[in-house]
């Protein structure tokens, strides 16, 4: 299992950030960790392209990187639910 950074924001034709949830997701592919947001949230996101994914509405998107703790780990307010 490895452990994915997931960001969720709120788009208009790109990401704006005005707000944003930051996740550390586990799970043994990017794939997966999108499977679990999906189930998680019920947003249905899909890929897009560029380690973006668009929810069924459009007014969200997601980015998943594999997670490093010199990048993220500084980070607050990151939500370890689903790690």
């Amino acid at each position: 299992m490895h452990y994915y950074f997931v960001e969720i924001t709120h788009t208009f034709g790109k990401a704006k950030y005005s707000w944003v949830t930051r996740h550390k997701v586990r799970a043994s592919s990017a794939r997966g960790a999108l499977i679990r947001i999906n189930r998680d949230s019920g947003l249905g996101f899909r890929s897009v392209g560029c380690d973006r994914y668009d929810s069924r509405s459009g007014a969200t998107c997601a980015f998943i990187t594999p997670w490093d703790d010199a990048e993220h780990g500084q980070l607050f307010r990151v939500s370890e639910d689903l790690a």
